[in-house]
């Protein structure tokens, strides 16, 4: 009888700590109220009025760059879509490059830049770097990419 009130509270323990949620992660979250999804459950989907984003350049080659240097270019990019653009999150394909991007949304018809650092530190011959962009645009990711031919400098 005692063994089977202990699994009981055991339990008990168990479940209530599983379902606890702290809401860490209010501040990271965008209001849904900002957000314009028209997807829905049952497949319609009203696609013109989303966001799209469109970048005047997808590729950017640096050329040839020191080792140790560090170079930046900003991907200019223009919200052709019918609704406001936001970017929820700007990842690199590795730590040598670090990309920035605008935090708040970008009306229709307006303009913004998505800036990527490269740090050739340690880096040698040639560079190719995947710089992926999720917003709220159908599809949701988008892929820029990087090149850089890194030289050593006792080659000079």
């Amino acid at each position: 009888m005692t063994r089977n009130i202990l699994i009981l509270l055991t339990i008990l323990f168990f479940i209530s700590f599983a379902c606890n949620n702290s809401g860490e992660n209010k501040e990271k979250l965008i209001p849904a109220d900002v957000v314009n999804n028209p997807n829905t459950a049952s497949g319609d989907a009203d696609f013109y009025k989303l966001p799209k984003i469109e970048f005047y350049e997808e590729v950017h080659d640096f050329g040839n760059v020191i080792q140790g240097e560090k170079v930046t270019y900003g991907f200019k990019f223009k919200n052709i879509g019918k609704s406001d653009l936001i970017i929820s999150r700007v990842s690199t394909s590795c730590g040598c490059a670090v990309g920035s991007y605008p935090k708040t949304p970008v009306k229709p018809g307006k303009e913004d830049v998505i800036s990527v650092t490269f740090d050739s530190y340690k880096r040698k011959g040639f560079q190719n770097k995947i710089i992926t962009i999720v917003s709220n645009t159908q599809p949701n990711k988008k892929i820029i990419r990087i090149k850089a031919m890194v030289i050593n400098p006792e080659k000079l």
